[in-house]
Formats: C-alpha cells, structure tokens, sequence
C-alpha cells in the first residue's frame, strides 16, 4: 500500500469513529430520533459502506478510486456551505459545532483529492506502490 491509500484509510477511520461518537452522544443531528431507522441499524450500515470502500482502497479497485476522487473532491462543496452556514447567508444544519466539522471534512476530503489526482497523473489509478 503507498501514502494515498494509507491516507484514505485513515480518513474512513477517523470519520467512523466520529459518526460512533455522534451517534452516541447526539443521535438527533442525524434525523434518527423522527426516523424508523435506529441508531444502531443506520451505524450498521454506513459501517458496511466504508469498509466495502476499504476493501477496495487495499485491493486499489480502480472503481472504488474513482469513486472516492469524485466524492472527495466534492468535498469543497461541503467547505463552502458550511462557511456560509458558520457566516449566517445559509441557515444552520445543525449546531455550530457539527457545521465547523462537516467544513473540516471537507477540507481534508479535497486535500485528500489533490494527492489523488497529483499521484494519478504520476503513476495512474492507486499510485506506485511503496514496497
């Protein structure tokens, strides 16, 4: 595995144990409490998705890298609607604390990104691998 994947990786990680850590503390942000969908059940299933997406960063699926480059670098989307929810121009999707975090999200899914496609156009889908 080389740096990109490692770095995508570490992402889906440091994301799951955030939404666990919502979940608990705030299941409400979600829209669970109104839903049918328990907190454990909706846990369950986006746990299933990333590690699917993990899977498919280790085996360097080329379809997975495509798909995790276009989310990631939608992330920028998810900066600029945040900083005009933080500024007052949008209303709050939550409270203040969660808005920063989706914006902090989002700048290290476009970063992440740029790595993504800097090392495509080096060395094509995954990158080199480091070995």
């Amino acid at each position: 595995m080389n740096s990109i994947q490692w770095a995508v990786l570490a992402f889906f990680a440091a994301v799951w144990v955030a939404l666990a850590v919502i979940l608990s503390a705030a299941p409400d942000i979600y829209g669970l409490a109104t839903s049918q969908l328990s907190p454990a059940t909706f846990f369950v299933a986006i746990s299933l998705l990333i590690a699917l997406c993990a899977i498919g960063v280790m085996r360097r699926w080329r379809w997975v890298f495509w798909l995790i480059l276009l989310a990631f670098l939608a992330g920028a989307l998810r900066i600029i609607v945040s900083a005009l929810e933080l500024a007052g121009a949008l209303a709050l999707d939550g409270p203040p604390w969660y808005v920063a975090m989706q914006g902090l999200i989002g700048l290290v899914q476009v970063l992440i990104g740029i790595a993504m496609v800097r090392s495509y156009l080096r060395a094509g889908v995954w990158g080199a691998s480091e070995r």
